[in-house]
């Protein structure tokens, strides 16, 4: 087998150890309020929050030492906080140490998500769209593969199981599959993989960004806007979900039922959509998904309320299409900015998820304590999904960014290691 795939298949097995944080945690909020009867909705909310901001906040840094140092050592360590954190989640008695756990449990996320990403930015040049599209799905659908029985040991022996069997497992794997990551050494550079073409609609830029440069630019602050108007619908339903279905009397099967086939459904768009990218070029992948969202967010609020059916529905509907970011902003930044070191640019950029997740936890559950419906929230986000879709389409108009004679970057050589 190729070095390259063997790396893939080790990024997809991390990944997949990460997406209970994020795609289980609905499961866990209402044991927690009831085992807490002072721990409110807009708390656990604004938990959610906490997790979401750390796992995308430390991203710049440790994808800086990453780009030069691999992602080994990072996902190792990455492994045991994502252990420790979410098993210590389960014995936690005061909200102040929940949120400690929790933050704990994102740091380590964010190492093996960054880890992760730069395999397909770094060993994929010719199918960046698709193999971005199937790490992030490993994210974005692993959970499906675990909630059926998070659900069922809930039931019969509490969030503490729950916590501390998943926990562990979760954090084991993780250190396994980091053993074998690494950065591709200055011979990839020259191997027929790196000079594969591409399709001629990708806009790819041969000019190397750094972090400093990046950022300097109108198109990363446009990604950037796009990025936080996009996510906050996603993560709205990914921390409410449970909620919301409660609240317009959704019986508790279909909610499960939504919440394993809507991971499968995230999964499964984020291969679609980075698939579809590598052959109509990134833009245009992006506005036709987020255009339907939008329009599924307003679907899941009036169709998906009225049967269990039709919530399950409109929830695999609302992910398909949000999925999409996921697979399609790392293969963007790696076309617009080069590979040299995308995976602290691309750290930057996934910031953005931590500035939405304000919108999607805690705000979002406020909205509802203040209303008492949903309504409110979910025009919202779905009015925001409209705007995103509109800066893509705008960026796809604008030249590829060019770097000044006096900037040109000093370029690193990634470490095989």
């Amino acid at each position: 087998m190729s070095k390259r795939w063997i790396q893939f298949g080790s990024a997809v097995v991390a990944m997949i150890m990460i997406a209970n944080l994020q795609y289980a945690w609905t499961l866990f909020v209402g044991p927690l309020q009831k085992a807490h009867g002072d721990w409110s909705l807009k708390a656990l909310g604004f938990a959610f929050s906490t997790f979401i901001f750390l796992e995308t906040w430390v991203t710049p840094v440790e994808g800086w030492i990453i780009d030069r140092l691999g992602p080994r050592i990072f996902l190792t360590a990455g492994g045991i906080l994502v252990g420790a954190g979410w098993t210590w989640m389960g014995y936690a008695q005061t909200l102040t140490t929940f949120y400690f756990a929790y933050g704990m449990a994102g740091v380590g996320a964010a190492f093996v998500y960054s880890g992760s990403i730069a395999t397909a930015l770094k060993w994929f040049p010719d199918k960046r769209g698709t193999v971005s599209g199937f790490i992030t799905a490993g994210f974005g659908a692993g959970s499906a593969l675990f909630i059926p029985t998070i659900a069922s040991i809930l039931t019969h022996a509490g969030y503490k199981t729950a916590f501390l069997y998943t926990g562990i497992g979760q954090g084991l794997l993780i250190i396994i599959a980091a053993q074998v990551l690494h950065n591709p050494g200055p011979d990839f550079n020259v191997s027929p993989a790196a000079k594969k073409p591409v399709s001629p609609r990708i806009r790819r830029n041969t000019q190397q960004f750094n972090s400093g440069q990046i950022l300097v630019t109108p198109h990363f602050w446009v990604l950037y806007a796009a990025f936080v108007l996009t996510s906050v619908g996603g993560l709205m339903i990914t921390a409410q979900a449970s909620p919301f279905g409660k609240s317009v009397a959704i019986p508790a099967a279909a909610i499960v039922a939504a919440l394993s086939w809507s991971r499968l459904a995230n999964g499964a768009g984020r291969i679609f959509w980075g698939w579809f990218s590598d052959f109509v070029g990134r833009e245009m992948a992006m506005f036709i998904p987020f255009v339907l969202q939008a329009l599924c967010l307003v679907a899941m609020l009036k169709i998906g309320r009225t049967s269990g059916d039709m919530f399950i529905l409109t929830m695999v509907l609302v992910f398909f299409t949000w999925g999409s970011m996921f697979a399609l902003f790392p293969a963007i930044i790696g076309d617009y900015f080069g590979a040299q070191n995308a995976t602290s640019n691309y750290g930057f950029l996934y910031t953005a998820k931590g500035v939405a997740s304000i919108g999607g936890g805690g705000i979002a559950a406020a909205l509802f304590a203040k209303y008492g419906n949903w309504d409110i929230p979910f025009y919202i986000t779905a009015v925001l999904t409209l705007v995103s879709a509109l800066f893509i389409l705008g960026l796809r108009f604008m030249p590829l960014p060019r770097l000044n004679s006096q900037a040109e970057p000093t370029l690193v050589t990634a470490k095989a290691g």
